[in-house]
């Protein structure tokens, strides 16, 4: 069985990209243009992912509101999170909302993978 990893990122040039490395690395991806069609994905699946890529700032729903719902679900709460953020507080921020870890952008694809192999579950 192949991780699964949802990428929640609204830049459509990010989310591709990432999306076609971590599938070139042998992953299963899911994409969501934002933290509310990450959370009717989650919902809805039958197999949870093993880790979540989770863009700060967003429309619609925010990675900040995302990560509040996620953890008042049972079910979704222990999957891990990894946000990624131009934000120059990020880490503080990662520490605020209780994430396994934290990339600031622009980051390279050597990073997130290795972002993604420390953090996956």
């Amino acid at each position: 069985m192949r991780n699964r990893i949802l990428i929640v990122e609204d830049d459509a040039d990010i989310r591709d990209t990432l999306e076609e490395v971590l599938v070139a690395e042998g992953y299963s991806v899911q994409v969501a243009s934002n933290g509310q069609e990450a959370l009717d994905c989650l919902r809805a699946a039958e197999q949870l992912p093993n880790l979540v890529l989770l863009d700060l700032m967003m429309p619609i729903k925010d990675g900040q509101a995302f990560r509040e719902e996620q953890e008042r679900d049972p079910r979704l709460a222990d999957i891990p999170i990894v946000i990624m953020s131009a934000d120059a507080h990020i880490e503080e921020r990662r520490i605020r909302m209780h994430l396994h870890a934290a990339i600031k952008k622009p980051f390279g694809i050597d990073l997130v993978l290795r972002m993604v192999a420390q953090n996956i579950r």
